[in-house]
């Protein structure tokens, strides 16, 4: 067996992970109690529209920090790369929700902010969520192609890959979102309700950042060429997506007790986007915070035991958040059974100040540990 270097094995990597976890889960807790918290924020915004900027503050940074790869940004040092990015994805999120309830919103009521229960914003900022799919497979899981065969460079193929994915991206929406939320589309259009939809699609947002990050794009890269790498990817996430919606649902019926999951109206099918949200934003900081181990066994030792962690945490950060935290800590209303909250509001916020922290500010303030050196069989998982 290949001689590791001493960074392999050394427990600075944890050190380093629980570290910025308590930095962005103080940071998040406290953007709550300012801007969202029903009982402590001086502002009217829970749940929405606080939670549509949230949405949209999403978008840019997987278009800022994923698709153009912080082009711009990195011309700065820290701490002013992190601030700009986080005051760029703050004025984004807050003028295309504006622009949108107060601007569109007057030509199209659909968008309209004074639909009850703030529907109007939450409208709008559906189109994130099949945003966050579409430009984030063409990262995670396309490797950037075709842009980078062609000999492009920053900025132009994050341009390319905004621009090109706006037509599919915007077709998905008006087919799948629009109906499902519409007043003005005739009722029964609508080929998904609002909460089956939610459910099956983020559960294949879960499938593509759990092949592509998680898996670093196992099974998929086995296809060969980078363009069939991206047609099976593209497939396979969706086949495998749905798969996890029924096995998410099946989980989530456990988690919530067999009573509340058959009261009538109870939302199941939305929960599978529910434990999805958890089990994202903890793949998203044990890749960028805790070096996505273990990274020292076999391949398929490596990609399950990440799956088996990051899903293991979610499922815990699921039953405290509903049981626990929404009520006592976030100040939430119930929703049925003892659970409280929503899950889409408050671990959206978590996994966007984590990207804002260990991507934007690259944990600004905490020292990293030495850099690990890969063993020539990981080699292959850590190069796609």
């Amino acid at each position: 067996m290949p001689e590791r270097s001493h960074a392999d094995t050394s427990p600075g990597w944890l050190g380093f992970g629980v570290a910025n976890t308590a930095v962005i889960t103080t940071a998040s807790v406290a953007a709550w109690y300012l801007l969202a918290d029903p009982r402590l924020s001086p502002f009217d915004l829970y749940p929405l529209p606080f939670n549509a900027a949230l949405f949209w503050a999403l978008l840019f940074v997987v278009w800022a920090g994923f698709n153009l790869e912080l082009w711009g940004f990195d011309r700065l040092r820290q701490p002013w790369r992190g601030i700009a990015f986080l005051g760029a994805a703050t004025a984004f999120a807050v003028v295309v929700t504006y622009a949108l309830a107060s601007g569109i919103g007057h030509l199209y009521p659909d968008y309209a902010a004074a639909r009850p229960d703030g529907l109007g914003y939450f409208t709008g900022a559906l189109f994130v969520l099949f945003g966050f799919s579409t430009w984030v497979l063409v990262v995670l899981n396309w490797g950037h192609w075709p842009w980078t065969d062609l000999g492009l460079k920053q900025p132009w193929v994050g341009a390319c890959e905004i621009v090109s994915l706006l037509v599919p991206t915007a077709l998905l929406y008006l087919v799948l979102g629009v109906p499902a939320v519409s007043e003005t589309v005739r009722e029964g259009t609508a080929l998904l309700g609002i909460d089956t939809l939610l459910g099956w699609y983020y559960s294949i947002i879960v499938a593509i950042v759990l092949t592509g990050q998680t898996w670093e794009n196992w099974p998929w890269r086995l296809a060969g060429s980078r363009m069939r790498v991206a047609l099976v990817s593209t497939v396979g996430n969706i086949v495998l997506g749905t798969v996890l919606f029924a096995a998410l649902r099946a989980v989530c019926a456990v988690l919530v007790g067999p009573g509340t999951a058959a009261e009538p109206g109870f939302p199941l099918d939305q929960f599978p986007a529910q434990l999805g949200v958890c089990w994202v934003a903890w793949m998203i900081l044990w890749a960028n915070a805790f070096g996505n181990r273990p990274t020292g066994g076999g391949a398929v030792v490596n990609l399950l035991s990440r799956a088996a962690i990051t899903f293991a945490l979610a499922v815990t950060t699921f039953v405290l958040y509903y049981y626990v935290i929404a009520e006592i800590v976030l100040h939430e209303p119930a929703v049925a059974g003892g659970l409280h909250g929503n899950a889409l509001g408050f671990m959206d916020l978590f996994a966007l100040v984590t990207l804002l922290y260990v991507v934007g500010f690259e944990s600004f303030g905490l020292r990293r540990p030495a850099a690990t050196v890969p063993a020539p069989e990981d080699r292959a998982i850590a190069h796609p």
